[in-house]
């Protein structure tokens, strides 16, 4: 039976294509995401990278399905060797000049197997929560600039 998708929302000081550039560029994700090896928002695009708990690691398959530049992206998210297809879906709204709203959905996450309690929904909502919620708002925020004293 399909599940409500897992949605988080965040207000980021920061304007859209400063956000759209650090969910797009893989130099910039790998300081707040996952550090991958390659990555083009471009429909089609496949890429992967390693990541999980400290006593599994999972390989996570994905492949870009949409991009509407500066304002969505969604890629499919599996796992090597397991069942199940997810999407995850990116999506910024601008709110003022040095603001932005980014909404992150991940939906599909009951065709995942139940039996591997790594991919219960407690994980995902916390790991989404921390990554949307955390990581993307101190990576964004920061003014890049360092004062001397």
């Amino acid at each position: 039976m399909p599940q409500d998708p897992i949605k988080v929302e965040q207000t980021v000081n920061a304007p859209a294509a400063k956000v759209w550039q650090a969910i797009t560029d893989k130099d910039q994700m790998k300081q707040w995401f996952f550090d991958l090896a390659v990555f083009r928002p471009e429909v089609g695009f496949k890429f992967q990278f390693v990541g999980g708990t400290e006593e599994n690691s999972y390989l996570h398959l994905c492949e870009i399905t949409a991009v509407e530049p500066g304002r969505k992206l969604t890629h499919t998210w599996r796992y090597d060797g397991y069942e199940g297809n997810t999407l995850v879906t990116f999506e910024l709204i601008p709110l003022e000049e040095n603001e932005t709203k980014v909404l992150l959905t991940h939906t599909g996450l009951e065709t995942f197997p139940a039996s591997n309690p790594d991919f219960a929904r407690k994980n995902f909502e916390a790991g989404w929560q921390h990554i949307i919620g955390v990581s993307l708002p101190a990576f964004v925020e920061k003014d890049g600039t360092a004062f001397p004293f």
